[in-house]
């Protein structure tokens, strides 16, 4: 005999999302322009919420917009938010902004990726950190985790790979502790296995640098020199499609001026 198991409930779902957002229901229905009473009664299955008030509700607990559709679903209603494949014509607009920044960024490298890290655009300066790749790792579907901390990737040439290792890990637990997704807790378990790589130097630590950091920097062995780069990730405000909601834009900028030194030379 198959056993199926029931489809998530609405109600016990927004009571997870308030309680990890640190909310009473007083001070949810407050900030929703309800009251404590209905927000108790959506929670224990009492009530049934309108579209309206699981988008509303979605919106003062800053659920992620996948997650959204997920309870309109769980709610009976149909998702709200279109999810949109980069290459649809609708999406055009985006893709030449992207390529645009991306150029622009140049000749630091740039990318960007999707919500489980696959790199969906990338300018030149990447293809410079990934010289010395295993080629079946920039096999498309390319993957920024996999191809960073994979032994047979860039990862021997990182000279702050415990560092760095740990800061990607937990950049994916923060995401995967909002986010139900199987295709993103796939790739944390296969990169948080890899053994470490046979390193090209002794093992540097971020405070050792040429320059003390005011970020976490990635240093990373290239030509015979130690390149020093910091990152930032750039999100959409507001998205209305679960593509783009999950699009990243990290830009890894010089850390030290011998670095941004050298990237102009090679540029030239």
């Amino acid at each position: 005999m198959t056993t199926v198991a029931a489809a998530p409930a609405v109600g016990p779902m927004l009571r997870e999302w308030r309680v990890r957002r640190r909310l009473s229901q007083l001070d949810l229905a407050l900030r929703a322009d309800s009251s404590a009473r209905h927000i108790s009664f959506i929670e224990n299955g009492r009530s049934r919420p309108s579209q309206e008030m699981v988008l509303r509700l979605s919106d003062h607990l800053d659920v992620p917009v996948r997650e959204r559709n997920a309870l309109l679903i769980a709610a009976g209603y149909a998702p709200h938010y279109p999810e949109r494949p980069l290459d649809d014509p609708s999406m055009h607009e985006l893709r030449a902004a992207l390529d645009q920044l991306l150029h622009a960024y140049q000749p630091f490298p740039a990318l960007v990726v999707d919500g489980t890290y696959q790199v969906v655009a990338a300018n030149q300066g990447v293809a410079m950190l990934l010289e010395g790749v295993d080629e079946e790792l920039l096999t498309p579907p390319l993957n920024a985790m996999r191809v960073t901390l994979h032994p047979r990737g860039m990862a021997p040439r990182i000279r702050n790979y415990g560092e760095w290792r740990g800061h990607l890990l937990h950049q994916m637990e923060r995401q995967l502790a909002v986010l139900r997704s199987a295709e993103l807790r796939a790739v944390y378990e296969e990169v948080r296995g890899y053994p470490p790589p046979e390193p090209c130097g002794e093992e540097l630590s971020a405070s050792g640098g040429r320059t003390a950091p005011f970020a976490l920097p990635l240093l990373i062995e290239h030509d015979g020199r130690t390149l020093s780069f910091v990152s930032a990730i750039a999100t959409f405000n507001t998205p209305m499609d679960v593509t783009v909601s999950e699009l990243a834009l990290e830009t890894f900028l010089p850390a030290d001026p011998e670095t941004a030194a050298y990237l102009h030379t090679v540029r030239r």
